[in-house]
């Protein structure tokens, strides 16, 4: 809830001195008088928080509490320091503190208890804090199994940066080191240590590296490509114990045989720091447990980060706490915002090897009625497969380097639909778009067409960005685009940076009905067998009449002519500038509209025979202009947001099928009125 403007009604009723030029002044003093909001926790998730408040609102108080002697870090380069492939620099840049607002940054100094009641903390020295707003971010600590000899020396763990210096001083000192634990920071740290030609083991306890992340197959593409770098890798093994007296002699792995070595690194997961909020009477299960809110029991108490369990799932990547940080902000700030949960990204070089994994993927997880398409390429070192519920991704995993990877992840963040053809495609080439579409539109060349209803090129379009054209407004106004139907909106939504906007297709119901109908009547034009003509000698009208009677055919006949010449006139919208008046989405389904009453109208005037000679060729001009047309106003009516761009190919070249089965139309037809008028 946001508390200023209950403060300012408070201190206009009880104090003689706000008035308009002084009203200002009076709320920062009492804001400045209220407890600040204190974050414990400074790692990169902690640091998130308060970038966010104070970007909402720069003149807010702070407190930060850390319990590393260090400056906030970035742990995820932790790998690459060890490694030698990130400086000190490096680890420290990306964790910078704003300048703005009142911040107290109280490093190497931990929060032991917290009293709800009163809403203070009380620090490592005894000191106690008041505070308005509180936010967990504690992170976890490394899970090390309940073995016999893990207290001994040249044991490790590798989480935070004392474990960093403590591996570089024994890096050097080491001849045969076991990482226990094959999962991302386990295959990462093996790599790391190889550095100083350390003969370097991997103890796995399932049958497959990376196991939440990868399937058989390209974990044992993994697997192959661990070993080949002199790695050893044993799967479906543990440790029992580590041997040594002081110092690490070897570990006696499950199956009784010893592996000789003077190093253990144990990377074997993670366990959330709860005793904090436990102690406080919060609610815990295997972490913090919070709401979408990412508040904890308390309201006053938020948490984000590795340490918290939302919708009984924690998550052990930075990328969900960074999304939590941003939400629980907005909240303390007063701007309502809700925390849906995160999709599992894992996109990083793996022992020097490009890895995608997102969502669903491995196999125990994957539902019967789930549907995969995979992608081989041995030769490249290609590995790629989609998972797809009702046409919709759900999860993705690519093995090398693969360009459109990062529209492939935002399909799978957002469940989007991949059709037929674009399976087809992944499936021959492992691509889902061609070259141009799976590329930014900034980077096509410039005299690609964006718009082509208006034949905007992306050139014409980069000069209005130039020329001080900063909305998606401004450039509809500037250039023209999308002035027609607005299928390439997203298009310059990626002009300008943002993400692709949602297309309000006007009259979109009615055109997919439309379309629906025309192509059901196309159908039973084609298929369906001719009405007969009635036999019988009584008196009175039947329908054959319609088809039979040289007035009424010249009646449907004309009226045909005419409707045709108008649904033509129709299409001139979107041709012709000055037709700008009514919305063009509405003359669209006009169109089709008119191209379905033209089927049946067809119908009546033939009882269904397609006729011989020019007359079929007229029949099937006609009716196929009409079946294609159908299938651009489905087209069209499906496109939405990202959806649009996807389909807008598909909808271009059934466009240009449609105009162009249109030219033989008027010939044909002028053979079909002189030759009923002359014989």
């Amino acid at each position: 809830m946001c508390w200023t403007p209950f403060l300012l009604v408070f201190i206009a009723a009880f104090s003689d001195e706000v008035i308009v030029g002084n009203m200002a002044v009076a709320i920062d003093q009492a804001v400045l008088a209220l407890p600040p909001v204190v974050i414990v926790g400074s790692g990169p998730v902690g640091i998130r928080v308060a970038q966010e408040l104070l970007r909402l609102d720069p003149l807010l108080h702070l407190v930060i509490y850390g319990d590393e002697p260090w400056e906030p870090y970035n742990r995820v380069r932790l790998t690459q320091m060890l490694a030698g492939h990130s400086s000190w620099a490096d680890i420290f840049q990306s964790l910078q503190l704003p300048t703005t607002g009142s911040i107290e940054c109280r490093y190497n100094c931990a929060v032991v208890a917290i009293d709800r009641h009163e809403k203070t903390v009380t620090d490592l020295l005894g000191r106690q804090q008041p505070y308005s707003r509180l936010i967990l971010a504690v992170g976890s600590r490394p899970h090390v199994p309940d073995i016999p000899g893990r207290a001994l020396h040249n044991v490790f763990t590798f989480r935070n940066m004392s474990d960093l210096n403590g591996l570089l001083a024994r890096r050097i000192g080491s001849r045969r080191t076991v990482v226990v634990g094959g999962g991302l920071l386990g295959l990462e740290a093996a790599h790391a240590l190889q550095r100083s030609h350390t003969a370097v083991f991997i103890i796995q306890h399932s049958d497959r590296l990376m196991g939440r992340q990868l399937d058989d197959h390209a974990a044992a593409m993994m697997c192959a490509e661990v070993e080949s770098l002199g790695i050893k890798v044993y799967l479906n093994s543990g440790v029992q114990s580590i041997l040594g007296e002081r110092l690490v002699e070897g570990v006696r792995l499950r199956d009784g045989s010893v592996l000789d070595c003077d190093t253990v690194v144990f990377c074997t997961g993670i366990k959330p720091n709860v005793e904090l909020a436990r102690g406080a009477g919060l609610r815990v299960g295997r972490g913090i447990r919070v709401d979408d809110l990412l508040q904890t029991s308390n309201p006053a108490i938020y948490a984000v980060g590795e340490c918290t369990e939302h919708n009984n799932q924690i998550y052990g990547l930075v990328a969900p706490g960074l999304e939590q940080a941003s939400v629980a902000a907005h909240n303390i700030v007063g701007q309502h915002a809700f925390y849906r949960g995160s999709t599992a990204v894992a996109r990083l070089k793996v022992v020097g090897t490009a890895l995608l994994s997102i969502g669903t993927v491995v196999e125990e997880e994957i539902p019967s009625h789930y549907r995969t398409a995979v992608y081989q390429n041995d030769e490249k070192g290609y590995y790629r497969k989609l998972v797809m519920v009702g046409g919709r991704l759900q999860g993705a995993i690519a093995i090398g380097e693969w360009p459109q990877h990062q529209r492939v992840q935002e399909g799978v963040v957002h469940h989007r639909r991949l059709w037929p053809w674009q399976l087809m495609r992944f499936k021959r080439s492992g691509e889902l778009w061609t070259e141009q579409q799976s590329q930014d539109v900034r980077q096509w060349p410039a005299n690609a067409i964006v718009c082509n209803c208006t034949g905007v090129s992306r050139g014409v379009l980069s000069a209005a960005v130039t020329g001080g054209c900063t909305t998606v407004e401004m450039l509809v106004q500037c250039t023209g685009a999308s002035t027609v139907c607005g299928g390439c909106k997203p298009r310059l939504a990626e002009m300008l940076g943002e993400s692709a906007v949602p297309i309000k297709n006007r009259a979109g119901n009615l055109l997919m009905g439309a379309s629906l109908l025309a192509m059901l009547m196309a159908f039973i034009t084609l298929f369906v067998k001719p009405i007969p003509f009635v036999t019988t000698v009584q008196q009175g009208w039947h329908i054959s009449d319609l088809w039979s009677v040289t007035f009424s055919k010249q009646v449907t006949g004309f009226t045909l002519l005419g409707m045709t010449v108008l649904a033509l006139l129709l299409s001139l919208r979107k041709r012709i500038k000055k037709f700008s008046f009514i919305d063009f989405g509405y003359w669209r389904a006009l169109h089709s509209v008119l191209g379905a009453l033209l089927l049946m109208l067809l119908i009546l005037h033939t009882g269904l025979r397609m006729g011989d000679n020019l007359n079929f060729l007229l029949m099937f001009c006609f009716v196929a202009i009409a079946l294609v047309g159908a299938v651009v106003g489905m087209v069209s009516a499906l496109e939405r947001g990202g959806a649009s761009i996807a389909l807008g190919r598909w909808r271009r070249y059934s466009g240009w099928i449609h105009l162009g089965l249109f030219w033989p139309l008027p010939v044909l037809l002028g053979f079909h009125i002189l030759s009923s008028y002359y014989f």
